[in-house]
């Protein structure tokens, strides 16, 4: 999948749309885990990154050690390379982050573990803007509630 949407998806979308070779790239949940890791092992591909409700750290979550371990194996230094949190600590591009999370996620502590994210970026000297929603669960209705302020941090980066 990385591939597909690193590579070949622009490809496609460049052929047939008239479109620049500025990029963004945004994610909810495992995507959003996906849009940072995309942006983060791609230094220069993307010019804005966003995301919501991210699995920030799935070295550390129950879901992504199971993902993990069946996609990469059992070798764990062979899942650092796709963990958000460790390639945070060795990008060579700052991208800023936008990251959105509800307060009431039921895969907040778990899961999702923003607070990792947020120690990696402050460990790194990494710019994130990661926003707590209050009231706000993991469903469509909190993508739909802030979606527009995720469009402006794109337009800002690849259209200011």
């Amino acid at each position: 999948m990385h591939d597909y949407v690193v590579r070949e998806l622009p490809v496609l979308v460049e052929a047939h749309f008239p479109a620049s070779d500025k990029r963004g790239i945004s994610g909810h949940s495992m995507g959003g885990h996906g849009a940072l890791v995309c942006a983060l092992r791609n230094p220069g591909r993307y010019q804005s990154v966003s995301a919501f409700s991210p699995i920030n750290n799935p070295m550390d979550c129950p879901w992504g050690q199971k993902a993990f371990s069946r996609y990469l194996g059992e070798e764990r230094s062979k899942w650092r390379e796709w963990d958000a949190c460790v390639l945070i600590s060795e990008a060579s591009e700052k991208l800023p982050l936008l990251v959105d999370q509800g307060d009431r996620d039921d895969f907040l502590a778990t899961q999702l573990k923003p607070e990792a994210l947020q120690q990696a970026a402050k460990a790194a000297n990494h710019p994130l803007q990661l926003r707590l929603q209050p009231g706000y669960d993991h469903s469509y209705f909190f993508i739909a509630s802030f979606i527009e302020d995720h469009l402006r941090h794109h337009d800002r980066a690849l259209l200011g």
